[in-house]
Order: C-alpha cells, then structure tokens, then sequence
C-alpha cells in the first residue's frame, strides 16, 4: 500500500475530542438563535459538564460564565470555538497551552476560500494543534453528536438523542449538511452512535473520523460519506482499520464524474479515472460502496445486525404476485440466488398457499393472508429453516394497523433462525405502521427499495467470502530482472510516446506474450517479411506521431498475398502522410495475424494520489463505448485478475458466447498480473500503458497493439 503523509489519529488520539467528559463554549451568548446559544440549547442534555466562557458575562441563563479559560475549574476536553475568525488563532493558541484535548471550530473565511492568506491561517491553526497534542475540527464546521452521552457539539438543532443499540451506526461526512441528514434517521428507528463532521479538515479529517469510530464500542457498523482527500490512502487506511476490527465501513462517494478524462493519451486514461480509482481503492481495503445516498443508512443499519451468512441462498415471501416478480428481477440484477425449497417445505407452503399463489421462491401467499394471518408466518418460518437460506425477504406491500405487528412475528421467525430478515417497505407510506418497530428491531433490515435490499445481500455476501478468504497474500508472477530490463529500454526510447514495436519489447520483458513482427521500409521488403512470418499479415505504420492506428487509418489487416502487401503498403502510407503530413515515419510493421478471437483491453495508469491501477475490460474499437471495464490497484494477483474479468457484464464473451471457444481465463489473468507489475514497477518512469487488442482464443492470448506514454 502507498505511504501515506501522516497515518491515522487512532480512537486514544481522538477520545477526547468526540467522547468528551467536559465541554466548555467559548464565546457563549444569551443572544437568541445566536449560533452559540443554539450550541448551548444542542447541549441541554448533554451529560458531562459544561461550561460558558465568555468575558462580557457572569451569567447565562442559570448557568455561570466565566472569563477565560484558565478561569475554569479544570482543563476541558473540548472547546467549542463560537467567535469570530479574526479571534479563533488566539484562543486556539490559549486553548494549546491550557492543555485542552480538542477544539472545534465553527468559524469560515479559511482555505475554503482559495486566498494565500486564509490558507496560511488554517495552517497556523493546523500546526497549533499538531504541536500541543490538541486535535482540531473545522474551521468552517458545522460540528458532530455523541449520541451515548447526548453532546450535541453543533449549532444545529440535533435529532432526539437516544442511547445507542448494539446495533448502532456511527456516520461520518465531509458534507456537514448531508451529514445531520442523515442522523435525522434515529427520527425513523435506526439507532446512531456518533455523526462526525469534518469541516475544512485542518487537523482531524474523515478518515481519522472512520478510524475513531473503528475502534469504538457503541457502534457496530460505520457510514461515510465521502467527497476526496489530498492523500487518500489515509482513508484507506482507516478503511484497512475497521477491516481489522470486523467494522463494516459502507461509502458512499460525492464526485463522480470524470469530465476531462477523455483527453486522456490512451483507453486507459478514459477508463482508469479519478473515480474509478477511489472504487478500486475502496474495494482493495474491504469498504463497501453504495452508488446511492438513500442506501448508505440502509446498508450500513443492515450490516450493524445482520450475523455472518450461513448460506448465500434467499427465501422471499410476499402478498402480492408483483413483489414476487420485482424480487426476481432483482435478485438476478445483483447476482442474488434465490434457490427453491425442498419438498417437505415445498409441501408446507402448498398447505398453506391457494392454487393461484405460489408454493415456490418468490412465494407468493397472496392476499388470503387477510383471512388466514398465519399463513404467512408459517411459510417464513418454514423457508428460513431450510440450511439452503441465509435470510429471508419480506415485501410489505401496504400498511395498516396490522402491519404493525408483522415485525415482531417475523422478529421471533429470525431469532430462531438465527438469520437475518429483510422488510421491503414497498407502500409510499414510509412512515407507516409498523415501519419504526421494523427498524428498531435487531433482527430485521428495513429497507424502502427491492433493488437497495439486494444489493444490500449480495455486499453482504462478498464481505464475508473475502474475509472468508484471509488476509491477501502477493507473490510476484514475473522475473525479478523484468524491472531492470524494461526500465532500461523505456530510457532507450526517443519519444515521450514508444512506438508499437518498442512497447512490446518492454512487455515481453515481463512475460507478456506479443506478436511478432518486422519493420519494413519498402514493398519488396514487406513483402518479403509477410512470406517469412506467413500469410495472413497485418500491415501498421510505425510512427511515434500515430498512437492511434486505426482513427489514422494506417492499418490493414487479413492480407493473404504478396499483391495485397503491395497495395496496403502504399495505401497506409498514403493514409499516414494525409492524416498527418508532419508524421515521423519509422517504417511498416507486418506481422502475423493473430487466430480469430476475444479481444480484450488491458492498461495501467499512475495515478497521482493513488498509485498505479490496471484496468481490464473486452476491447477493440468499442472499449469506451462500452465502457465495461474493471479496475484495481497494482499489481494484482492471478486471482484478483480473474475477478476483474468475471465482473464484466460482458463476460459471457468469453465464455464461449455462440459457440466460440471459452477463454481460458487463468491464462489470461496471469498476463494481466504480468501487466499490473509492469506498471507498478515502472511508476516513476511510465504515466500510462495500454495493450488494445489481446486477442484470446481458448487458452492462446497474444498481444497485438501496445501503447506505452512515458512519465
């Protein structure tokens, strides 16, 4: 893993700071809806000591005030700083030497501002900090809640501030806003440790918050979200933190896009963006990603109660005929088994169900329900006891005061199951009866989307098949002297861009298998060349001023005979001087065409924040079009390489679609292992590498193009 600037604060460093025993305000006010005296009415219940600090009063309301801070009868552990910017280095520095455990700081007009001057000052603040020992959160802050012990450390109005369940979810997030709407979901059941906000980020950052919380007792899962960090393997590492400590750490990322990547030199550069690199990042440290913000509370409630899976199969019962469909769909989208019940429980729900529901799975027990209430509960009952299934799903169609008792039968259903149940609120009554006591309960997962339920399952089921699998062990598939060999020839090359030929030199270092060829400078020799190699050639021009062959139109390819030699050598060559009369022209390469097969996309990138990544994806023309490519972070093992390929949603290619030969894939992932230590290697030397086409047909993979961009 790349080294990090500074690794993270860790729960000791933070304790202070987010589980205070002693809060003082500084610069308390009895001014109405000021933002300190909304600070003070957030902290009513507050259960530790508190303390007003303010020269210009005695008094606020019944509680004293006192002057200063070494006026106080003890030192705080945290200081809320409610003054103004031009006052907030002044009492930072008093608050350091008083020997205060952390301060947060509401004040704006800091680096969020992009100006030489205010940046400068968030550093000073910064360093304060770092040289007391006293951590730092904000400036430009909009402050955190301890629901244990009811701090509300903000001038918002907080949520209620019940004491969190064994099943609580600590949140954190660099939107502060988002954030505080988020924990408004303890208003809905869902039980909260902690919400943490970051503000500017000065000292304490969000994955210092993530590492808090991954050592933390009250919560059992975490939810983030996330928007970006200058260094971003601290995050990371956090992520690697409450790996550790068997904390599910569910992200959900601001920021998607990735405008600009297409003026990227190569696919890889389109491909292997910004975004794509945080995912690979995440995934490689055991986060989980949801692509909805809607799902991260979901998920992460979901994950804080559910035990390990005792089998990846789900059972699903429901009162509707269309839930049951919908189910289907999306169980099949998110690669969901939904297996069938054996025949003693396909006869249980025969018993129970009538001739025009469905004693299968989806179980569909129909609207009958209504006039045998227990039928349902007799069919999940029966279901969730087959070893088949890990959970069962719920979908609750409507509600009505009867619905409210649902979560309690199916409640006891999964306590003696000892398996999770999933309630699908499919009714637009979000609040309705019954939806709180689900979400209160610890044995049920509430969820308002069939898709967000199963994707909720299947995250549930990869995170436990990877920590299942052990900690990740690398070893290196290719010569140790490839390294050497390779960074000697990338040195040797002339131009920024390698040629074709002088790329798959530098691959064949490493193992990776290229087609060969030769360089001709005239027909009679192209035409020589294409009789030693054997017909069918290819014919390319060579020129670092070309990488794009095929958009130049300087390639042909099938060429049986000497006379098609002639002819395509004069006619790329044309296309070449047309295309691009200032071109540097090496020569034409001819080579042997490759056997007919897959075509798939292989690159590397360094990125600035994350290091080197290889991407994988089908290839050819349409590589961005389709843009259905994997990424990771490099190198990758064998095994890791065939995930890539195996989360393709084309992938049936190379599966032996229509009759075509099944890729051999182990061979395929040990070239992209080969690949993924190249650019891991070469990163101080290469910016991108792309290999579009390796042609793969059955277990016979060559590599035909190459595009190598020096750093």
């Amino acid at each position: 893993m790349t080294v990090t600037s500074r690794a993270v604060y860790r729960h000791g460093d933070m304790a202070r700071l987010f589980d205070p025993a002693s809060i003082a305000v500084i610069g308390a006010s009895p001014r109405a809806g000021s933002f300190a005296d909304r600070t003070i009415q957030a902290l009513k219940d507050y259960t530790g000591r508190l303390y007003l600090v303010n020269s210009r009063y005695e008094k606020i309301g019944e509680r004293a005030c006192f002057p200063s801070i070494a006026a106080l009868p003890e030192v705080p552990d945290c200081c809320i700083l409610v003054v103004a910017k031009d006052a907030v280095e002044e009492i930072a520095t008093d608050c350091a030497k008083a020997g205060v455990g952390g301060i947060m700081i509401y004040a704006s007009g800091f680096s969020e501002t992009g100006r030489d001057d205010d940046i400068a000052a968030q550093r000073r603040l910064a360093q304060i900090g770092r040289d007391a020992g006293m951590r730092i959160v904000g400036p430009n802050c909009i402050g955190m809640l301890n629901f244990r012990t009811k701090a509300g450390v903000t001038f918002m109005i907080p949520p209620p501030m019940e004491a969190p369940l064994p099943h609580a979810v600590g949140l954190v997030s660099q939107s502060g806003a988002l954030g505080f709407s988020l924990a408004q979901s303890v208003m809905r059941g869902v039980s909260v440790s902690h919400l943490l906000t970051t503000g500017n980020s000065s000292d304490v950052d969000v994955a210092d918050c993530v590492s808090f919380l991954a050592d933390d007792p009250t919560c059992r899962a975490i939810g983030c979200v996330f928007e970006g960090m200058p260094d971003p393997m601290r995050f990371i590492q956090a992520a690697e933190v409450a790996d550790r400590a068997n904390k599910p750490l569910v992200v959900f990322k601001l920021g998607t896009g990735e405008a600009g990547a297409a003026a990227a030199m190569s696919h890889t550069g389109s491909l292997a963006g910004e975004n794509a690199a945080y995912l690979a990042a995440f995934e490689r440290a055991g986060a989980i990603v949801v692509k909805d913000f809607e799902a991260l509370v979901e998920t992460a409630s979901f994950l804080a109660k559910a035990p390990p899976p005792k089998a990846r199969g789900v059972a699903v019962v429901a009162v509707s005929g269309g839930a049951a469909i919908m189910s289907a769909d999306k169980a099949e989208t998110h690669g969901v088994p939904l297996p069938q019940p054996t025949p003693p429980v396909r006869a249980i729900l025969e018993s129970r169900i009538p001739d025009f529901g469905s004693a299968r799975n989806p179980c569909d027990v129909t609207a009958q329900v209504a006039n045998d209430p227990e039928s349902l509960t007799a069919c999940a009952g029966a279901m969730l006891g087959e070893d088949h299934y890990g959970a069962l799903i719920y979908a609750q169609i409507y509600s009505t005061e009867l619905s409210a008792k649902r979560p309690g039968e199916l409640a006891a259903i999964a306590e003696k199951a000892d398996k999770p149940i999933c309630v699908v609120w499919t009714t637009e009554w979000l609040e309705g009866f019954g939806s709180k006591e689900a979400e209160q309960n610890p044995r049920i997962g509430l969820f308002r989307s069939m898709d967000r339920c199963f994707a909720a399952l299947s995250h549930w089921h990869a995170r436990e098949e990877r920590r299942a699998a052990g900690p990740r062990s690398y070893a290196r598939v290719s010569r140790p002297e490839a390294a050497a060999e390779a960074g000697a020839l990338i040195k040797a090359a002339g131009d920024r861009t390698l040629t074709e030929r002088e790329a798959k030199a530098v691959l064949a270092a490493y193992g990776v298998p290229v087609v060969p060829e030769k360089l001709t400078q005239t027909e009679e020799e192209a035409v020589a060349a294409a009789t030693t190699l054997g017909f069918p050639v290819a014919m390319k021009v060579e020129s670092p001023d070309l990488p794009h062959k095929t958009e130049a139109g300087v390639i042909r390819l099938k060429l049986k005979d000497a006379a098609e030699v002639r002819d395509a050598y004069r006619a790329v060559m044309a296309n070449a001087k047309h295309h691009a009369p200032n071109a540097r022209i090496n020569g034409v390469l001819v080579q042997p065409m490759a056997k007919p097969g897959v075509e798939v996309m292989v690159g590397g990138r360094v990125d600035p924040l994350m290091g080197p990544l290889i991407v994988a994806g089908l290839g050819g023309v349409l590589v961005e079009l389709m843009r259905d490519s994997a990424l990771a972070l490099a190198p990758v093992t064998k095994a890791e390489a065939r995930s890539m390929f195996e989360r393709l949603r084309g992938r049936a290619a190379l599966e032996g679609f229509r009759g075509a030969p099944a890729a051999d894939l182990d061979r395929l992932a040990e070239i992209v292992a080969r690949l993924s230590e190249f650019i891991a290697d070469q990163r101080g030397l290469v910016a991108e590498l792309d290999v579009n086409p390796i042609i793969v047909a059955g277990s016979d993979a060559v590599a035909v193009d190459a595009l190598i961009v020096k750093a």
